[in-house]
């Protein structure tokens, strides 16, 4: 199986030009698009989000990760085995979070290169044709390296903002709600949200958090809009108040 998680968006073109691919390099292999609409250009609200979306795939799942303001530069084509799974793409932050929480992983860089490279869209031509040999149980040209990591305090363990808005206008965080317990307050948009386990427990019109189907915090209004009561955007801070 191949999962793709991208910042393409569905309005244009690329997502169907890796469909293509595929059908061409892996043809009968599924290929689900879990992600297309990861905040543009924003790797570590990627980085976040990716562990939570993929834990439910099986073992040897091909996962192709493409958010990459820097393609055509300077950062490494990588692999990341994780776990049993496969993550291809950038070497730029995106896998960091999924090799952190990871029991077992490795990584090699991409020496294979195809015929045609264009400088613009690794994600069809370098990273769809590696995935697709992965998912037909070859390993291209490839050495083992060490992962770039983030050296700086922004990338904690769990990250205290917002990663995404989806269309109900809730506020996905980068926190896992099993590092809340007990039900800590969120403080948002200079209010406090508390916690409610699903929407019928909190009053309509009130807004809370709780932990979604990924195990992610989430905040939310009950019969309403997160995102229009506070404004929120992906970067947008959420704070933890002292118990």
């Amino acid at each position: 199986m191949i999962a793709l998680f991208t910042d393409f968006g569905l309005s244009d073109p690329y997502v169907g030009q890796l469909h293509a691919l595929f059908a061409r390099e892996a043809p009968g292999v599924p290929v689900i698009d879990l992600f297309h609409s990861v905040p543009d250009f924003h790797v570590r609200a990627g980085a976040y989000l990716l562990p939570a979306y993929a834990r439910d795939f099986p073992p040897a799942t091909v996962f192709v990760g493409v958010v990459d303001p820097g393609v055509g530069g300077a950062r490494r084509p990588v692999m990341l085995k994780a776990d049993g799974r496969w993550y291809v793409g950038p070497d730029n932050g995106l896998f960091e979070i999924v090799m952190r929480r990871a029991v077992e992983h490795e990584c090699r860089v991409i020496r294979w290169r195809p015929a045609r490279l264009s400088d613009s869209f690794h994600g069809r031509d370098l990273f769809a044709p590696a995935a697709a040999r992965l998912a037909r149980g070859e390993t291209p040209d490839s050495e083992p390296v060490t992962l770039t990591v983030s050296a700086d305090e922004s990338w904690p363990e769990d990250l205290p903002e917002i990663v995404y808005v989806d269309h109900y206008g809730n506020g996905i965080t980068g926190l896992r709600a099993e590092t809340l317990n007990p039900r800590k307050a969120l403080r948002i948009g200079g209010e406090t949200v508390n916690y409610a386990r699903v929407f019928s427990e909190a009053s309509p019109g009130a807004a809370f958090w709780y932990e979604n189907a990924n195990g992610l915090a989430e905040i939310a209004v009950n019969r309403g809009s997160a995102a229009a009561r506070f404004g929120l955007k992906p970067g947008d801070r959420v704070g933890i108040p002292e118990a």
